[in-house]
């Protein structure tokens, strides 16, 4: 490879923890010239990187997701594999900074020595998926992570995000799957690849049952000529039942899937999403901020409606 053009680039390409946490804080930072440093540094990593296999994980609050992939984490880091943790957090109001604190979470999984985590706040992102998750998951790749872990705020419509990030979309649930799925939204349902009802240890007999509802509601809402069919499992991240046949899973999906084909799809939505990002910001630049200011303040009192608001604006 010819001269690296940034400082980071050599460190990071041979796995430097250090190197990949600035990395990632680079590519999250909102300043031009940070940004423009940023995007040198991916441009140089983006052949190394695509190997992993990418997880999303998702589930209601008190589910147990910082658990479970802990759990899940320590196995494959124990058997080898080099596991990456992305971890989006709520912002915080004041600080903007993430609030739940995921590795005081994973406390085993923080000092392993084949485990990166890496907390990000949500900023604001649709669905609490962090701005530059993708960018994140492109460096933990090129530093050599072979399995990549995101896990995401909660249970949304919005968690499409997510899934159009990574190869397999885990869904967690409790072993009352009654209730869960009442409160779960059909969208996050047709979403899952595997649904994994957690802390199966607690009631057993109700995680067989919901297993078995789960199972159906997957069945139904799985087109028949589909490549893979959702699969739903039991598991505790606590005793550890379950845990390998969830990574059974996903490379028998990996197997199945073709991921390839997946992550051309990936990409063209990345760039679909930060096209429409710099259209957003061209068209603000060239606004008249007083007339904006104006026109949503007659939108708030009710003197104009959203819609003939913005059709003003546009209008000139």
């Amino acid at each position: 490879m010819a001269d690296p053009v940034h400082s980071l680039t050599s460190p990071l390409l041979a796995g430097s923890r250090r190197a990949l946490a600035k990395a990632i804080t680079l590519s999250e930072s909102t300043r031009p010239e940070h940004e423009a440093q940023a995007q040198a540094l991916l441009a140089e990593v983006l052949p190394h990187a695509g190997k992993s296999v990418r997880v999303g994980l998702t589930g209601v609050p008190g589910v147990g997701k910082s658990t479970f992939i802990e759990a899940l984490g320590m196995a494959l880091a124990d058997s080898g594999h080099r596991v990456a943790v992305l971890a989006v957090d709520p912002s915080s109001a004041r600080t903007g900074g993430s609030i739940m604190g995921d590795k005081t979470r994973m406390p085993r999984l923080t000092v392993h020595p084949s485990a990166f985590i890496r907390p990000s706040p949500a900023g604001g992102a649709l669905g609490g998926v962090a701005r530059r998750t993708r960018e994140a998951i492109t460096l933990c790749e090129a530093a050599g992570y072979d399995v990549v872990l995101v896990e995401t705020v909660g249970v949304g419509q919005s968690e499409t995000q997510v899934a159009a990030m990574t190869d397999l979309f885990v869904l967690l649930t409790l072993p009352n799957a009654g209730d869960e799925l009442q409160g779960i939204k059909r969208g996050i349902m047709e979403l899952a690849d595997v649904c994994v009802v957690n802390k199966a240890d607690t009631d057993p007999p109700a995680a067989v049952r919901a297993q078995t509802e789960l199972r159906a509601a997957l069945n139904l809402l799985t087109p028949h000529d589909a490549p893979w069919r959702p699969v739903a499992l039991r598991a505790s991240a606590l005793t550890g039942e379950g845990i390998p046949e969830v990574w059974d899973t996903v490379q028998d999906y990996a197997g199945t899937v073709d991921l390839a084909l997946k992550r051309r799809v990936q990409n063209g939505l990345w760039f679909d999403e930060l096209l429409r990002e710099a259209v957003w910001r061209a068209f603000q630049r060239g606004l008249d901020a007083g007339k904006l200011r104006e026109l949503r303040a007659e939108v708030e009192v009710g003197r104009l409606t959203a819609v003939q608001g913005v059709a003003r604006l546009m209008s000139g």
